[in-house]
This record gives structure tokens, sequence and C-alpha cells, in this order.
């Protein structure tokens, strides 16, 4: 184990960069057999889009299309299109011309004009949207230079009440307590569907549930104190479900309140490359059942949400692949299920990323319920990526503030088979750096080769079965290199310590 001196510490950051300039730069090479279709800021929706010059123009136009197989809608660089993409089986999107990658935002538009604020409460700065919109994760301003915290309180069927403290009433003008606070209300589609032996109201979301916006802001009216605002409202990026042999390329998706690229159900051969993916996540997924974000957390509690690339499902055929990944409310990339019915998660590839301060830079899990033993992880390759600062991100807003990981398996029976982690970088986070717990010792994915850079006296993590007991969540101590050759088994491994 090998002390890092600023000198090393630099050079893994200066390679950080170049890959990132590199990403971002990337050349078109996406190759189709079909028919291909363009899409730009200055088209029109009547054309018919096989052509430069008679372009498309919205995601509306794109989503109605009857593509085929083979086909390729391309977007034209430099242009901003706002709103979810729904992907179709066999097709491929990608971008055209010189610049910068088309960007995919999924607020209908920005909040930086000053007429769309008025001034609420003056006592405590807070200004409220003058109209309805989506739930929003967190705002961003100013291209990342600052961002909201989400107020979350629970509801107990009657109303809204404090999380922490139950017996409390929520109220926006006293919890709003500090600059850029954000609070999204939102009191329709009352259900009492069961949950837990448990039926009181609880709100329940779908892509048109608008609420009220709340905004605290101690410098004045949002819209003259920045120049960006973004929402992150609730709203896939692009939309594949179920669709096969879908391939997405030189797309830069950010401010995206759900999920970046979202797949599920059985998925066949989603290829995702060459993206960039910034300021991902945190929109409420629910506010019933058991809530991670939470302990105690029963029926009424918030559940938050939104990773970059996920498939939630089966699969065969997935590939992940020279990505820039960054500011993940949870993980950047992911494969996961909880199944009581067979589903195989196979042929799977991460490679060539880079991803920094996401909770979980990767994650993955197959959560076995009633006593399902058929379902499993096979040829899973996580090669050469670069992650770093797991936990440090906005992410870290959660209450849940102990789970961030470099790569999260969490502690599922998680049956593996032929699951290979090597030759990637570990750039500290800010708790666990490697999650990695099966039922069994043989379902722990194999390492080697890794690069691990962590604080002394910080935690390395957890590696093994845990049918007889969960394992002993290790310390990045001075026994860091013995617990990685001989519990983690990655023994050609370069560990480094930075000491405080």
């Amino acid at each position: 184990m090998i002390k890092a001196t600023n000198e090393l510490l630099n050079s893994y950051d200066e390679l950080f960069q170049k890959r990132k300039l590199e990403i971002k730069n990337t050349k078109d090479n996406l190759k189709i057999t079909g028919t291909a279709y363009y899409v730009s800021n200055s088209g029109d929706d009547s054309n018919d889009g096989k052509s430069e010059s008679t372009a498309w123009k919205t995601f509306k136009k794109v989503n109605e299309a009857e593509l085929k197989e083979g086909d390729g809608v391309f977007f034209k660089r430099g242009d901003l299109f706002r709103g979810t993409l729904e992907a179709k089986t066999g097709v491929s999107y990608g971008a055209y011309g010189e610049g910068e990658k088309p960007k995919f935002y999924s607020a209908d538009k920005p909040l930086n004009d000053k007429n769309l604020w008025e001034l609420y409460d003056k006592e405590h700065n807070i200004w409220k949207l003058k109209e309805k919109i989506l739930d929003v994760g967190t705002i961003v301003f100013d291209d990342g230079k600052a961002h909201s915290r989400k107020l979350i309180p629970t509801y107990n069927g009657v109303k809204y009440v404090c999380r922490d403290n139950t017996q409390k009433d929520f109220d926006v003008k006293t919890e709003m307590t500090k600059d850029l606070d954000l609070f999204w209300f939102f009191e329709g589609n009352l259900s009492t569907e069961p949950s837990k032996g448990e039926n009181f109201p609880i709100p329940t979301f779908n892509g048109v549930s608008e609420g009220e916006l709340y905004l605290r802001c101690d410098g004045g009216n949002p819209a003259e104190v920045f120049s960006e605002i973004e929402p992150l409202v609730h709203r896939h990026s692009i939309k594949v479900g179920s669709n096969r042999n879908v391939t997405v390329d030189n797309i830069c998706m950010k401010y995206i309140g759900m999920h970046g690229v979202s797949a599920g159900g059985y998925v066949k051969n989603l290829t995702v490359t060459n993206c960039e993916f910034g300021w991902i996540g945190g929109c409420i997924q629910n506010f019933a059942g058991l809530d991670p974000n939470y302990p105690e957390g029963r029926r009424g509690s918030v559940t938050r949400y939104g990773n970059a690339i996920e498939i939630y499902g089966g699969c065969d055929g997935y590939l992940v692949a020279n990505n820039y990944i960054y500011e993940v409310y949870d993980a950047g990339i992911t494969h996961q299920i909880t199944t009581s019915s067979k589903k195989m998660l196979e042929n799977i590839e991460y490679r060539d990323n880079i991803l920094e301060k996401c909770v979980y830079g990767i994650e993955y899990f197959l959560d076995q319920i009633e006593g399902e033993r058929e379902s499993c992880m096979k040829n899973v390759f996580m090669r050469d990526n670069f992650i770093r600062l797991s936990g440090y991100g906005w992410g870290q807003q959660r209450h849940n503030t102990d789970t961030p990981a470099l790569i999260k398996g969490w502690s599922y029976v998680n049956t593996g088979e032929n699951q290979i982690i090597e030759n990637n970088i570990f750039d500290r986070s800010a708790y666990r750096m490697l999650h990695l717990v099966a039922l069994k010792d043989e379902f722990c994915p194999q390492m080697k080769n890794n690069t691990y850079i962590q604080h002394i006296d910080a935690t390395l993590g957890q590696y093994g079965g845990n049918e007889v007991k969960e394992p002993d969540i290790i310390k990045f101590d001075q026994n860091a290199e013995q617990s990685i050759k001989n519990i983690f088994g990655d023994r050609t491994a370069k560990i480094y310590y930075i000491e405080d």
C-alpha cells in the first residue's frame, strides 16, 4: 500500500479530465441499415424528416413516427430538445452536424424568467412559481454553480407533517431555513390502496401530476439572481421500456428528474455509448411502503429515485460504454430486479465509463423473494471504468447518508455466475468503496487488477456471502492491502491511501 502524494492525485485527476474531454468530443460513427431521420430546432414537424434540410422539430413527432427496425433518428449537435423521447424497437438514436452533443432536458422550459415568480413570504424570502409544475427533484442554477435542497415531509393521510417529527405540521414558511431550499406541494390523486396493512389516503403521482413549487431565494427574485435555472422534473429522458435492439449514442442528457435512459421488463440488446449524463433524479417515487431514505418509514413516508442508465428486470445484452456520468441522485449505471419468478440478467458489459459524484457509481442487485432461486446474473463484466467521489454530490441530501458506494451490490441473494470487475479505478467514496455481498461467496464478482484510492481510516466496504451472517464492514486502514487481496480476492490490485 502506497501513500498517495499530491502529484499522484493530480495525475489521476488529469487522467479523468482527459477522458471527460475525449467522451464529450467523441465523433459520430453510428451505422444504421434503414432510413435516417433528422431532428433540429429549426425543423418542422410537417416535414418528412429524411434530410437535414427537411428535419423534424420535436420529440412529439419522433414519438409518433412509424419507425422501423434498422432506422436511425439523428439530432442536430448544439440544439436543445425538451421532454421525453420514447424509443422504438430496433431504432438507433444519435447525433449529426458539428459542435456539442445535442442536449435533452426534462422540463418544458427553464425558470429564468422573472415574471414566472411571485414573492410568497417576504420575511423568509420564499418565492412561488406562478405556474404549476411536475414534481421537481432539485433545481440547478447556472450550470451547476448552485442547486436546491429538496424538503421532503411525510403525508399522514390528512396533511403533510415533518419527516423527522410526525407530530409537527409541515409549514413551508418555517421549514425552509436555507437559501435555495425548495418544496413541491401536491395533494391530488389520493389513494387508499393498502400498503403493509395500512390504508389511509396518500398522494400518488403520474406523468401529469402538477403541483405548486416554492423556493427560498435570499438574493431576491430567482431569475434576477441566476441567469440559468433548470428544474429536474418528473420525467425520463429516453424511455426504452422493453423494446429490443435500441442504441443511444452521443447524446447529452441533463436536468432529468427520473431516469436518463429507462428500460424495464425484459430487454434485449440495449446499447448506450458516448453520452453525457448530468444532474439526474431526486423526484418522488412514491409515498407508500418501506422507505430506504428513512428506516422507520411506513405508509406516508417518501422514497426518491433517479438513475442515469437503468434496466429494471431481465435482460440479454446490455452494453454501456464510454459515457461521462455525474451528479446522479442514485446510480450512474444499474441492472436490478426484485422478483418472485425466474429472471435472467445476462451478457452485461460496463466499460470505459467515467462516473463522478453519483451516490452509487454502478449499482446492481437481484432480490429473490418467496423462496425463488432460479434467477441469475450471468456474464457480467465491469471493466476499465473510472469511478470517483461517490457520496460527495448533491444526492447526499438524502436521509440515508451511509449508503454510498463506487459499486453497490447491496446484501441481497444476488445469485451470480461469471461476474468480473477488473482494471477499474476506484477513487474515494464517502462511505463504502465497494458493497459486494450475496447469499454465497461464489455468487460474488471476481476482482482483478483494480486501483483503490481512499482516505486512511475511511471505509473499504463489504465482500462475501451472508448465508450465515452479514460480512463485516471493513475499514480502509493499515490492513487495507491485506483485506483487498485476501477478502476481496484482488491480488493484483494497486492500493493508495490518502493521509488526512
